[in-house]
């Protein structure tokens, strides 16, 4: 019997032994470049992620050019809308409240974004263009009122004259509040014509005026992002030509920018918010210089002369489509042009003379079939002939395979695109099933933009849980393996307002006055932190780990510090114990390292506004010669950052 058991003991030794998992690492020669540009972010104003969102505007139709002009407005006593003689060309529309002696009072309040978020102690920059016929000034009040209907701040200011002026206060908020209103008040018995009324915290990322949400703007600089796509997809095509996104609305003097309506306010019928439209203040200028704060490449993208296929059958005809190239041209100028140019001064004028350098446009979002297509080469024929430098990406369509997408490619090659952008909303098996999606792509072939992407989760309604953000962490270490492939990476949704979005799962959620960073948000951080430079061989029994025994692996070099960057993951419910071994290093030797990992024993769990249950921790990781032996835990993802040395 003690033999039996002695063997027996020993067999299983052996068993457990013959299961450990040898992973290689080839550090002397490697297999491709990675991008600095590889991970970046995507933005589209959706689920209120400009206005309400990234853009820090707190007022709701600040200059009353919404098709009901007082949405987001309670007028009381005698207030009425005007557009004789306005102040604003291309925004006509502005209130004349009379004061008659009979009312206490007469203005208007402003509910903002569902609320006005205002931090007690902070500072609020309160603007608005004000005149009066009478000859004597007008007192205004402005007031901040909580959600309990008191007016706890007052401050005055004198309007006088019957010009147009800008006039501004600082309020500083006693009181927080994210569901505060905005309160102007015509003390004085008369009459006063007001436009564009703002209010803007004066706390904006990087302290600029026509500002973006400070909180939401650090979160994309955390991402160490390395491209910028703007200004969405599906709303550059808009429902109709009409309402399509055109960039030359979005640029000049933010009180002239002409509304537009955004096409995700009807476009789900179980989520419509018809009070959701584009004021258009953060618009390319300051698209622009947010890739310029960021360190990122800016990748626009433009409306090729369709509308949304899926909810139009608008095209515009081949012989008309020269105002839309047009503008595409246009658009290299005021990024690139000097200063002499046309819109090179439009820039200048606008605060930034040197040019953001702009280096790829993407002409249309996910449109489809020949009809894309030859919009697509007359395009692409035009901007190579003005500026050959300029990398055109195309679209594969609106999915990750079908007839659409196997019609595109071929064509994409065809018409030499140099990025073709891919787009997948899938569940996570497929995430883990496809992470060597790209190992038997066309080398030579357009380059693969994997431009909007995002796990969802349809048993837990698409939450932002630990599963969904590691089968993508799974996911990117097939487009880190294949970087000679995938040249960038977005993942998409960025934003979401919790009281107000239209679509999920989305990066970063937000409400008035908070912000929280998905678990997907941390995988995406973790990418874009730890790039590296160039691709390095890593094979378990001779072929790349894409989910065998549920492990998932890339290796990187980060040329100007030495250090091996190993990125792996275990999408199993037991821990894996794996050795690497790092053939190559020659004399040299592991010395030193750390982990930055994700860990939880549950897929559903989910980060809140009140908490971030999964957040990066950090440990140190023991080395010695040149293997590492490491025992994975369940359900992981760890980015391991090696140094090396003599």
């Amino acid at each position: 019997m003690r033999k039996l058991t002695t063997l027996l003991a020993l067999s299983l030794a052996l068993g457990v032994q013959a299961q450990q998992h040898v992973m290689t690492v080839d550090v002397s020669k490697p297999t491709a470049q990675i991008q600095p540009e590889m991970y970046g972010i995507f933005f589209e104003d959706i689920n209120f992620g400009a206005d309400g969102g990234l853009y820090a505007e707190l007022v709701k139709n600040r200059s009353f050019e919404f098709p009901q002009p007082f949405v987001g407005w309670v007028p009381f006593g005698n207030v009425t809308v005007q557009d004789t003689n306005p102040c604003f060309d291309r925004n006509p529309h502005y209130v004349r409240v009379v004061n008659d002696g009979r009312l206490l009072r007469a203005g208007l309040d402003n509910e903002g974004y569902r609320g006005i978020g205002v931090k007690q102690g902070e500072e609020y920059r309160f603007s608005v263009y004000a005149r009066t016929p009478d000859a004597k000034p007008m007192k205004l009040s402005i007031e901040l009122v909580n959600s309990n209907a008191q007016n706890l701040l007052k401050k005055e200011i004198e309007v006088s004259g019957r010009d147009w002026q800008k006039l501004t206060a600082v309020l500083k908020s006693p009181f927080t509040d994210a569901h505060a209103r905005l309160r102007i008040v015509l003390e004085t018995k008369g009459t006063v014509d007001m436009d564009h009324i703002s209010l803007f915290p004066v706390n904006t990322w990087k302290g600029r005026e026509n500002g973006l949400r400070a909180d939401l703007a650090q979160a994309l600089y955390d991402l160490n992002p390395g491209v910028f796509r703007f200004p969405g997809g599906c709303i550059i095509e808009g429902n109709s030509l009409e309402t399509r996104y055109q960039w030359k609305n979005s640029v000049g003097p933010v009180e002239n920018r002409p509304l537009n309506e955004n096409r995700w306010n009807y476009t789900f019928k179980h989520k419509a918010f018809p009070d959701y439209f584009q004021t258009l203040g953060l618009g390319y200028f300051e698209y622009f210089l947010l890739s310029e704060d960021l360190g990122a490449e800016p990748l626009p993208v433009i409306s090729c002369g369709l509308s949304c296929q899926y909810e139009s059958n608008e095209v515009v005809p081949m012989d008309e489509l020269d105002p839309y190239i047009q503008d595409a041209l246009d658009l290299i100028e005021f990024a690139n042009g000097p200063v002499t140019s046309t819109w090179g001064k439009v820039r200048a004028d606008m605060g930034h003379p040197e040019p953001f350098n702009l280096k790829m446009i993407g002409i249309g979002n996910e449109q489809w079939d020949k009809v894309y297509v030859d919009r697509l080469e007359a395009f692409t024929k035009a901007i190579r002939a003005k500026y050959p430098t300029i990398k055109v990406v195309g679209s594969s369509g609106p999915s990750a395979s079908g007839d659409k997408f196997d019609y595109l490619w071929p064509e994409m090659k065809r018409l030499g695109v140099d990025l073709v952008d891919e787009h997948y909303y899938m569940n996570p098996d497929w995430f883990f099933g496809n992470a060597s999606r790209y190992d038997n792509y066309d080398r030579k072939g357009p380059k693969v933009f994997a431009g909007e992407y995002a796990s969802h989760d349809h048993s837990t309604k698409k939450d932002n849980n630990f599963l969904a953000a590691l089968s993508e962490a799974a996911f990117m270490t097939g487009l880190e393996r294949n970087a000679d492939v995938v040249h960038l990476a977005t993942y998409a949704p960025l934003f979401a307002h919790v009281d107000a979005w239209q679509w999920n799962p989305d990066l970063i959620w937000f409400d008035n006055l908070r912000m929280m960073r998905t678990p997907n948000y941390y995988v995406q951080q973790m990418y874009g932190m730890n790039a590296g430079t160039d691709v390095l061989s890593l094979k378990m029994d001779g072929k790349a780990v894409a989910g065998q025994d549920s492990l998932y692996a890339t290796a990187a070099l980060n040329a100007p510090t030495g250090e091996i960057i190993l990125k792996l993951v275990n999408a199993g419910s037991k821990p894996a114990d794996v050795q690497i071994d790092f053939n190559g290093l020659k004399k040299r030797q592991l010395v030193a390292g750390s982990c930055t990992y994700l860990q939880n024993d549950s897929w559903r769990t989910v980060n809140t506004l009140d908490e971030e249950a999964i957040v990066p921790r950090v440990r140190p990781v023991q080395v010695k010669g040149q293997s590492l032996k490491l025992e994975l835990e369940p359900r992981s993802f760890g980015v391991y950052r090696l140094q090396v040395k003599n």
